[in-house]
């Protein structure tokens, strides 16, 4: 069983920055990590993924503002947002999988607002 645990999220003006992290617990060989937001009323949504090694994929609402990265001897993904606007307000949840299952954490409030 994997545990993810995610930390950084909050309340911060338009333009600003945040940057989140999550880390994995357990043991086993994660392949993909990433992020999904899901704002009120609305359906989840990828916003970045970056594979084992490094490899990178966006939502296109994000690319160019926010920056995904992990660290693998610390079993940890960041995600890196700059130039934050009010729709990227939502509760953010750090995803990861491992072989052939999917893991999630509980999520983090992010909330764009002035």
């Amino acid at each position: 069983q994997v545990q993810l645990v995610e930390s950084g999220g909050g309340l911060v003006q338009p333009g600003g920055s945040l940057r989140l992290s999550c880390v994995a617990s357990g043991s086993f060989s994660i392949s993909t990590m990433g992020w999904y937001r899901q704002a009120s009323g609305k359906e989840r949504e990828l916003v970045a993924l970056i594979g084992r090694t490094g490899a990178t994929n966006y939502a296109d609402s994000v690319k160019a503002r926010f920056t995904i990265s992990r660290d693998n001897a610390k079993n940890t993904v960041y995600l890196q947002m700059n130039s934050l606007k009010a729709e990227d307000t939502a509760v953010y949840y750090c995803y990861c999988s491992v072989i052939v299952k999917d893991f999630w954490g509980q999520g983090t409030h992010v909330t764009v607002s002035s």
